[in-house]
């Protein structure tokens, strides 16, 4: 007993338009120059001061200048045609942007957190001063690139590049703050304590991020998305008896994919059907990119009994 199989497909993958990606590339780099320029001051400055949370911010200025170089290179990837070796592109290259981001965030928060214990141990004068001016100053260069980041398309790369930034952003004002009191008062335990208390931030941003990317690699089912909800709004479908073997995933941070096997009563009438199964995927969930299979609901209740059809699971 067999019966025939159609494969449908819809390849629409307006979700990654090339010029979305190329507008978050041209902002990664722009931010990357921007970023880098004042890395290197802080840096020197830094050094100069005998500041910890002054250092750890220019730390986390150049792991932004690396996340930001990551981002670009993967916003050009993601938007290199398939091939016969890559046939759905290079989408999860901004999902390895991510990655890749996520873990040298967490790779720098370590390593402020040992430094800062050390300094708790062996403190180190510091120059309130020379930390404030500096501080100040990169506070308004990590507000004015997180204002491009958050004006850019919020691909899963740039959110990532934008979380490096976000936690200079608070690196600064924890400089800013640490050079205050040490200025005021002389108490010198505020710059590693202040550096510790930054870490803990940055991570609670990081480990969200690095979920969410392990959620896409790991093919699970897109956040937001009830994949029983989908089920049976595609079998209540006029025509549809059933859904079985059906499975979403993300192809990247913009782009879902569905693949089902759907039960008819007529495979005749499946050129009618298909149309609203995709229409209804793209309104509802924001799937574009579909393969779904019919079946003849007769065909597939009786190959269902029988061993040597090979289905793996039964229709309901």
């Amino acid at each position: 007993m067999s019966t025939a199989h159609t494969h449908d497909h819809d390849h629409d993958h307006g979700g990654l338009g090339g010029h979305h990606h190329h507008g978050s590339g041209k902002t990664l780099i722009f931010s990357l120059c921007f970023t880098l320029a004042f890395a290197i001051v802080e840096v020197f400055g830094g050094w100069i001061a005998g500041s910890l949370a002054l250092l750890s911010d220019a730390g986390h200025m150049f792991t932004d200048t690396s996340s930001l170089a990551i981002g670009a290179f993967a916003a050009w990837l993601s938007r290199r045609p398939a091939s016969a070796s890559h046939s759905f592109g290079l989408q999860r290259a901004e999902v390895l942007g991510a990655l890749v981001n996520a873990l040298l965030m967490i790779g720098v928060v370590v390593a402020i957190a040992i430094s800062a214990v050390h300094r708790f141990f062996q403190p180190e004068p510091v120059s309130g001063g020379t930390v404030m001016i500096i501080a100040a100053i990169g506070l308004l260069v990590n507000i004015i690139v997180g204002a491009i980041l958050l004006r850019g398309e919020q691909t899963m790369n740039v959110r990532g590049a934008l979380l490096h930034v976000m936690g200079d952003l608070l690196g600064s004002v924890a400089a800013l703050v640490a050079g205050f009191v040490i200025l005021a008062t002389g108490w010198m335990p505020i710059d590693p304590i202040l550096s510790l208390f930054v870490s803990v931030l940055i991570s609670i941003s990081a480990f969200p991020l690095l979920r969410e990317v392990l959620r896409v690699l790991m093919e699970g089912v897109p956040k937001g998305v009830d994949a029983g909800n989908v089920g049976r709004a595609l079998a209540d479908v006029e025509g549809v008896r059933s859904v079985h073997d059906l499975h979403i995933w993300s192809l990247s941070s913009t782009q879902r994919a569905l693949a089902a096997h759907v039960e008819i009563a007529r495979l005749a009438d499946w050129e009618n059907i298909l149309p609203r199964l995709q229409q209804l995927l793209a309104d509802r969930f924001s799937i574009d990119h579909t393969t779904l299979q019919p079946e003849d609901s007769a065909t597939a209740r009786g190959c269902a009994i029988d061993a040597e059809c090979g289905i793996a699971s039964t229709p309901p």
